[in-house]
């Protein structure tokens, strides 16, 4: 039988971190580069047009065709020539000049000295191109347009052209305002700085993705790999006697995990070695069920008020086992100061498997949320790491929501799970329907949902499994979601910590001595807002 070969975690995220830090920085290299060009070309368009206004709006028109017919020079002249020069050697300006125009030629009036080969007045020169030609004689009217003329000339180069008409008092047009800035100079300028840009890019993220990589090594990757292998020898440690080699110090739920799996392997342990009392198939089912119940309880938070300190919301949650092992859960956390996070799950299936495959679920499902993952994104995540190896065909509805405790607005997605029900403040409960997205460990890769909500002050959130609603009693009636809003409503005013014991008599009622069947699992936070 041809197995699939499989790539180690490790080297997955090594690739995919590589990956990320190509894209990141090709992606924000080329937005820079774009944006700063755009920026760079608006800038010196304007600073061309600028200039050539301001040279054209000071020059006396009615002036300017004297010295053309003269060709002497007077103290105005020699004024603007000053003007002209000091400009152009204070700014990034390679010609400035101005000529007045004729059909097959160009007379210079001023041209600044600072460069070599500057014109001088009355110096006749032809047109550089029929572009330029057709450029000069655009903006020699009374309302021309402004467009920058690029153009390439053996002796003045690859160079960007503004041009600005000089009236004179009558408000005709008599000469123009020329300004050329270099067009490799300014490439050149904008080449250097995405240099610079993208080296501070590439090794800020290099660091980053370092550090990032190291971290993730260290306290995911390594504690996984060492739990893979000893849950792999855990049969050949039974067979030899032998305790589980795990020594796991994450300090989360990692950990937590790895002493499960540690108490598991020796609960385990304890159970083969009483295999020879009487009724020993009976005796190594029910210890694996108590081993499974208690890991399975011993992962849920129990303590409540679970944060006192925080007066935005309150919040309490309960699961009532059913007599079989199953694989509800629930969990809440802090993800920052301002957030917290909600998960309300059901593992397919019952027994062991089913408690193996919660545990894991809420382990990935915290971590990737406390990562800074939205909902969505963790679902399709977490899907994708159950799916690695689930060769049971083992799934969880998962309905999770991370709420901002400061504004009420939260974000939520739900894979295959229950309905929430929302009672507004002063209302009624509610389910809140909307289209779900599929269970996770289904299909791979599959994007899920997000919905967005706000809750206002006073509102109160109900998440529940379906052991609420197909709770059923002698006759096989189901209490249902009909049964279970009209419970909620009549403790409506109940806070979340009166409300789900009030809702578990209303079951109890309706079920009277039926054996349960399912876990009962409900969760309500109830919003305060920030006083």
């Amino acid at each position: 039988m041809n197995r699939t070969k499989r790539t180690s975690l490790n080297k997955k995220l090594l690739r995919r971190i590589i990956l990320f830090a190509i894209v990141l920085v090709i992606a924000t290299g080329t937005l820079v580069g774009v944006q700063y060009y755009s920026q760079q070309v608006e800038n010196y368009s304007k600073q061309a047009f600028d200039f050539a206004r301001t040279a054209a709006n000071i020059i006396d028109g009615d002036r300017v065709l004297g010295y053309v017919e003269t060709g002497e020079k007077d103290d105005y002249y020699y004024k603007i020539l000053d003007f002209m020069n000091v400009t152009q050697l204070e700014t990034d300006l390679k010609y400035y000049y101005v000529f007045v125009p004729y059909e097959d030629d160009l007379v210079y009036v001023w041209d600044a000295v600072n460069v070599e080969g500057a014109c001088e007045l009355g110096q006749h020169e032809k047109y550089m191109s029929e572009e330029s030609k057709a450029a000069t004689f655009e903006i020699f009217c009374q309302d021309p347009p402004e467009k920058i003329s690029i153009q390439k000339d053996k002796r003045y180069g690859h160079i960007a052209s503004a041009y600005s008409p000089i009236f004179n008092s009558s408000g005709e047009p008599v000469a123009v305002v020329g300004v050329d800035l270099s067009i490799p100079g300014f490439r050149k300028s904008i080449a250097m700085y995405l240099l610079l840009v993208l080296a501070a890019i590439f090794t800020i993220t290099l660091i980053a993705q370092s550090l990032f990589y190291r971290s993730v090594e260290k306290n995911l990757i390594r504690p996984i790999t060492q739990l893979t292998k000893s849950t792999g020898k855990m049969v050949e440690n039974l067979e030899r006697d032998r305790l589980a080699d795990i020594d796991i110090h994450t300090g989360d739920e990692i950990e937590e995990l790895a002493d499960a799996v540690k108490k598991m392997d020796g609960d385990l342990h304890d159970y083969i070695n009483r295999l020879s009392a009487v009724t020993k198939e009976k005796e190594r089912i029910g210890t694996e069920l108590n081993v499974a119940k208690r890991i399975q309880a011993g992962m849920l938070p129990s303590i409540f008020p679970p944060f006192p300190e925080r007066k935005e919301f309150e919040l309490y949650a309960t699961m009532i086992p059913a007599k079989e092992v199953g694989g509800d859960f629930y969990d809440f956390f802090m993800v920052d100061d301002t957030h917290i996070a909600l998960v309300m799950a059901d593992v397919s299936g019952k027994g062991v498997p089913a408690a193996l495959f919660m545990a894991i679920s809420k382990v990935l499902l915290k971590t990737s949320v406390q990562a800074g993952r939205g909902p969505g994104e963790t679902l399709e995540r977490v899907n994708n790491q159950l799916l690695e190896g689930n060769n049971t065909g083992l799934f969880v509805t998962v309905w999770l929501a991370v709420i901002d405790i400061t504004t009420g607005k939260g974000v939520a997605a739900n894979a295959g799970h229950m309905h929430p029900v929302l009672r507004r403040k002063g209302g009624e409960y509610e389910l809140v329907k909307y289209r779900h997205s599929p269970a996770v460990s289904t299909l791979e890769d599959i994007p899920f949902r997000e919905h967005e909500f706000e809750l206002e002050p006073g509102d109160t959130l109900f998440v529940y499994t379906d052991g609420v609603t197909e709770a059923t009693n002698a006759d096989e009636e189901l209490f249902g979601e009909d049964r279970m809003i009209e419970a909620l409503n009549r403790n409506g005013d109940d806070g979340a910590t009166e409300l789900l014991p009030a809702l578990k008599d209303a079951i109890d009622a309706f079920v009277g001595d039926a054996p349960q069947f399912d876990d009962i699992t409900m969760l309500a936070f109830e919003f305060k807002g920030v006083e």
